[in-house]
C-alpha cells in the first residue's frame, strides 16, 4: 500500500509526551509531533499526518530519515547556516563593546569605522558600523555632553519642568 512508512519508533508514548511538553519552539515540537502520532495510530500514513501537521508529505519523509539514520538526535539537530561570514567577527565585536562602555567613548560612527581599521586592522563601511552599534549591540557611539559647573541643579530642574 502507498504511503504507508516501515519504521520502528523506539521512544514509548509516554516518553514523547514528555519530550513534547519539554520542547519551547516549533521547531522540535513539529518533529515530535510527528513520530506521536504515529507512534498512537492517529496518522496511518505520512499523508494522514502530513495533513494533520500542515506540512508537505516530502517534509516529513526527510524527518523520518533523518529519524532512522541517527534517532531522535539526529532528528531534533539543527542544520548550520551556510551564509557568508560577518563583516566585523565576534572577538572584535566583543572589544569594541568595551570600548564604548568606556567614559570617553567615540566622537561618531565615523570614529569607530577608523578606530576598527588603525586598531583592530579591520575594514568595515560605514553602514555596517551603524547597523551593528545600533540594532545588534543596542548602543551609541557618544557620550552625553559636559555639563557647565557655572549652571545650577536648580535651574536645570525648572527648566526641565518648564
Amino acid at each position: 500500500m502507498a504511503g504507508v512508512y516501515k519504521l520502528e519508533i523506539k521512544e514509548s508514548e509516554e516518553e514523547l509526551k514528555q519530550l513534547l511538553r519539554g520542547k519551547k519552539t516549533a521547531f522540535g515540537k513539529e518533529r515530535i509531533q510527528l513520530l506521536y502520532l504515529l507512534k498512537t495510530k492517529q496518522a496511518e500514513t505520512v499523508q494522514d499526518a502530513a495533513a494533520m501537521l500542515g506540512r508537505h508529505r516530502g517534509t516529513l519523509q526527510e524527518w523520518l530519515r533523518s529519524y532512522r539514520g541517527g534517532g531522535m538526535d539526529e532528528l531534533l539537530k539543527r542544520k548550520v547556516g551556510s551564509g557568508r561570514p560577518r563583516a566585523i567577527p565576534g572577538w572584535a565585536a566583543s572589544s569594541w563593546r568595551k570600548r564604548l562602555e568606556q567614559p570617553q567613548g567615540f566622537d561618531g560612527y565615523e570614529a569607530i569605522c577608523n578606530w576598527l581599521e588603525k586598531d583592530l586592522g579591520i575594514r568595515a563601511k560605514y553602514k555596517t558600523v551603524h547597523k551593528l552599534v545600533h540594532y545588534r549591540l543596542q548602543a551609541s557611539p557618544k557620550v552625553p555632553r559636559p555639563v557647565s559647573v557655572k549652571q545650577s541643579p536648580q535651574q536645570r530642574e525648572a527648566y526641565k519642568k518648564t
